[in-house]
């Protein structure tokens, strides 16, 4: 019986032959000489090793024997490995040997490639180990670049043709062409670089167009880069609206191609329900791509001549899921919106008064926290969830993933390379956060559905309004008799002081560290940046909640959590997000901005979508009643809608067009 350390296990491509055929035959019984066999072979290693010992060369056995291999093995295993130390040098003795620059592309490149795709669908590597190999592929080829420029050139003028018409964007040689973007005013963009990387790794060109791509620009790309796929990202809820919007466009246009959706806000049901029909017919389809492993896949079976059985099978799917969902809506009972009202939570604020009053009311900015503050603070789970490595039962969460017997191994590696950025980070600081805070005199209005915040106490005495938050309740029928919430419930009517606080943080610098990595081909560090400058914002907040909690507003002063307790909210009040289940209304944000001066006084701007750039930032409102709780509000219906917008002043097509995701109807 051995103890395997999955950390330092070869692949099964890097076990010699011999040993593996033995091996196997030990293992599946294949004849009655395999133990004799693997004795003999464990005979000659143990002897070949005592060899080793005797010239004092013991250390590197394994780990650098592929270096004396010659130049076309080493490649192979460099990517699929993703050792990427060796890359200039071994291209350049390849190429030298190689009757063309292409052949080392065409050659050992794509066949260690080649291997990377076999190995990550068949789930014997993970996304990890792909960027990284993607990151040895595109400094193989940045290196002989301009060396096939140069042949193509002197080709040209050989066949009696100018070289200045050489076209340095010939895709000819791809296996399809696939544009990505994320949509109109979404700055996030993790996801999509992943799965542009994967895409990459098995020979499809991928145009990406970036961030906050207009309608407009997606279209017109689209023609520019005659490509076969197009591919939708957004994490925001509206963005949702905003892929609906494309689809219709590129119906009106008469494109073809398949169109992808991807992102964290998008699901299957929306992209059958919403966007499927906007655009669907027999040539170019609409499908949701769940994350970076599904995408290759699904683009070869696309794009394959047989796409055929692929595609109607997509199509009856996607038809029944919205035969389901409308029978869904049929057969579920809302409240009307004076219903839920009635039934609403009945908080006793004389029996469980308001928390006290915060030691400082008003705007407090916050620029003194260091990303070695808030380490203590991360949650390690939504990281590897990034990186698609998810253990299984009882290996699931962090720390216990480098358990897992299947991709423990791999993500050791991976949070061991997360700490050594996290350092170089730290050192250089590279990243810096910044934030700001809102603690004021806070009422429910009269009707109990929105909360009114006054900028003093004096101003709360003669009742003047500083800013309205408009709140949303449940109205989906319940079984049992609890209360339909809203977040307005936690809050106390006038004639109580009671309190709402609010703030936005960010981690600044990612993007310079972004185009530094992107300028040097490295998409792994790239990535691995993004992830780390998300994990950082979100520890902040929870550092900052605390921060509230125990100090700033201070009602709960002798508050003793770990770390662990914190992520499992094991203290009183919450921080509900605007766009999230508790309040799934992005345009609240522009209420808090204006509240708490986030634009001004820490440089957190708003698009027009209203995410919140830089990406990696975190905004929230603060309720510190006991009996406050997270919930989702789902959907509600036409009369709630007609509401919150003669509230909220708004004309009920935006109110609509913003809140589109949770309506339990079709609008105009």
């Amino acid at each position: 019986v051995g103890i395997v350390n999955a950390k330092e296990m070869l692949a099964i491509d890097e076990v010699d032959a011999d040993i593996r055929a033995a091996a196997d035959a030990l293992v599946f019984n294949k004849s009655p000489e395999a133990t004799e066999v693997m004795l003999e072979l464990t005979s000659k290693e143990k002897a070949a090793m005592e060899a080793r010992k005797k010239g004092g060369a013991v250390a590197e056995v394994k780990k650098s024997s592929w270096r004396d291999a010659e130049p076309k093995q080493r490649l192979e295993h460099a990517l699929i490995n993703g050792i990427s130390e060796f890359v200039d040098k071994d291209v350049e003795e390849a190429r030298q040997v190689a009757a063309r620059p292409l052949d080392v592309i065409e050659g050992p490149l794509m066949d260690g490639m080649n291997v990377v795709g076999d190995l990550f669908g068949s789930g014997k590597m993970f996304l990890p180990q792909v960027i990284k190999s993607a990151r040895v592929m595109k400094k193989a080829v940045a290196y002989l670049l301009p060396f096939m420029e140069k042949e193509k050139k002197q080709k040209m003028i050989d066949d009696g043709l100018n070289p200045d018409d050489f076209d340095e964007n010939d895709d000819s040689n791809y296996a399809g062409k696939v544009l990505m973007a994320t949509v109109k005013g979404d700055v996030h963009d993790i996801g999509k670089n992943i799965v542009a990387v994967v895409l990459g790794c098995n020979n499809f060109k991928v145009y990406d167009i970036g961030v906050m791509c207009s309608c407009e620009k997606i279209l017109e790309k689209a023609k520019e880069y005659d490509v076969d796929v197009i591919g939708l990202s957004g994490l925001i809820t509206p963005s949702l609206d905003e892929m609906v919007v494309v689809a219709k466009e590129l119906s009106k246009g008469g494109f073809k191609q398949p169109l992808l959706i991807g992102g964290a806000t998008t699901s299957k049901m929306h992209t059958a329900v919403k966007i499927s029909p906007n655009y669907t017919t027999p040539d170019h389809p609409v499908i949701h791509v769940l994350d970076a492993s599904r995408s290759v896949t699904v683009v070869s079976s696309l794009l394959n001549e047989n796409k055929t059985d692929f595609v109607e099978d997509l199509k009856e799917e996607y038809e029944e899921m919205r035969e389901d969902y409308y029978a869904g809506l049929e057969d579920r009972y809302f409240l009307t919106h004076e219903q839920a009202k009635e039934q609403k939570l009945k908080i006793n604020f004389d029996e469980s008064p308001p928390p006290p009053a915060p030691k400082k009311i008003g705007v407090s900015l916050i620029d003194t926290v260091s990303i070695e503050d808030i380490v203590p603070y991360i949650d390690w789970n939504p990281f590897f969830q990034t990186w698609e490595l998810r253990g299984r039962y009882p290996n699931r969460g962090y720390p216990k993933i480098f358990n897992d017997e299947t991709v423990g191994g791999e993500a050791k590696k991976l949070f061991d390379d997360a700490q050594k950025m996290m350092k170089e980070v730290i050192a250089n600081k590279s990243m810096w956060l910044k934030g700001v805070v809102g603690l004021f005199p806070a009422n429910r209005t009269e009707d109990g559905e929105d909360v009114n915040v006054y900028e003093t106490e004096e101003d709360r005495a003669a009742g003047k309004v500083f800013k309205t938050f408009c709140m949303l309740r449940q109205q989906a029928e319940k079984e049992s008799e609890d209360p339909y919430l809203s977040l307005a419930d936690f809050v106390a009517p006038a004639g109580y002081k009671d309190h709402l606080g609010m703030f936005a943080v960010s981690c600044f610098g990612c993007d310079d560290l972004v185009a530094k990595y992107e300028s040097e081909n490295d998409d792994f560090s790239k990535i691995m940046a993004q992830a780390l400058a998300d994990r950082f914002v979100e520890a902040f907040a929870e550092y900052l909640h605390r921060e509230i909690r125990v100090s700033m507003w201070g009602y709960a002063p002798d508050e003793q959590l770990d770390e662990a307790d914190l992520l499992k909210i094991k203290y009183d009040g919450i921080r509900p997000a605007p766009g999230y289940p508790s309040q799934p209304d992005h345009t609240e944000k522009t209420s808090m901005w204006s509240a708490i001066q986030a634009k001004e006084l820490a440089g957190i701007e708003l698009s027009e979508s209203l995410s919140m750039m830089p990406a990696s930032s975190v905004s929230a409102l603060v309720f510190a009643h006991p009996e406050s709780e997270y919930f989702a509000v789902g959907q509600i219906g036409k009369d709630q809608v007609e509401s919150y917008a003669k509230r909220k002043e708004m004309e009920l097509s935006p109110c609509e067009r913003w809140l589109s995701p949770i309506l339990n109807y079709e609008r105009d």
